[in-house]
């Protein structure tokens, strides 16, 4: 083989494996976080609790995340967890989730496991709280990783004439990966999601709770914040009161 031919094989041979190698690093680059919202959200909840006692209790929640102007499913998920009120001021509460993500080319679906730290104590009509979120996520086909959650609020009875007063609910959460991120992040602090909303009682055992979020997340390509509306409607199912048989 002439000399000229071998080159040109080599040069061939060189740009092949370039572009190879170029190819694999974009494969090993973690995908963009899933919970990120894309234009204006609908978030829908269904929190069920159910006592057992007046210190535990079990928790079912269901949600559905919708972006787009609330035209695309993008994620849907439900856990369950029960709740120990250790102290008056103190809940803990060990929870499991399984999330899917319908329509995302990376991630199908994320296994998760949270350990919920909730500080309150009412004072009067006014309630601050302090809920403070461990988070183990195993998505499907990633790495797993570790999240702080810490999410300050208060909640204030509003002083209306009724039997059943509104709840006015204002909360900030910070977000926070201490290690490996499952996901691409611009930093440490992943999000934000600042809260406030009205939580109206339609009777002991159902509320609804109307809300607005405005949500950060921490791109690689710098700070992304979209609107999100959300309703909750809460159930409670007091087994302890039903007539023995």
């Amino acid at each position: 083989m002439p000399a000229r031919q071998r080159f040109r094989c080599i040069l061939l041979v060189l740009a092949a494996a370039v572009l190879c190698c170029c190819a694999a690093a974009q494969q090993l680059q973690p995908p963009e976080d899933p919970e990120d919202e894309k234009k204006f959200g609908l978030w829908l909840d269904q929190p069920v609790s159910i006592p057992f006692s007046a210190s535990r209790s079990l928790e079912f929640e269901f949600h559905e995340r919708l972006d787009e102007g609330g035209s695309n499913l993008f994620e849907y998920f439900g856990q369950v967890g029960v709740a120990f009120r250790l102290r008056p001021w103190l809940a803990i509460t060990p929870i499991y989730r399984y999330a899917r993500y319908p329509g995302n080319p990376t991630i199908a679906y994320e296994n998760r496991l949270l350990l919920s730290l909730m500080f309150s104590r009412p004072q009067g009509k006014l309630r601050p709280g302090f809920r403070t979120l461990i988070e183990g996520r195993i998505p499907d086909n990633r790495i797993a990783s570790a999240r702080l959650r810490f999410r300050p609020g208060i909640e204030y009875t509003l002083p209306l004439p009724m039997t059943r007063p509104p709840v006015l609910v204002v909360n900030n959460e910070f977000f926070v990966v201490p290690g490996t991120n499952s996901f691409a992040a611009g930093g440490s602090f992943t999000q934000n999601r600042f809260q406030t909303g009205v939580r109206v009682p339609l009777t002991n055992f159902v509320s609804v709770r109307p809300y607005f979020m405005e949500q950060s997340v921490n791109l690689p390509t710098g700070w992304d914040t979209n609107d999100i509306f959300g309703i909750s409607l809460a159930f409670k199912v007091d087994i302890s009161k039903r007539p023995s048989k």
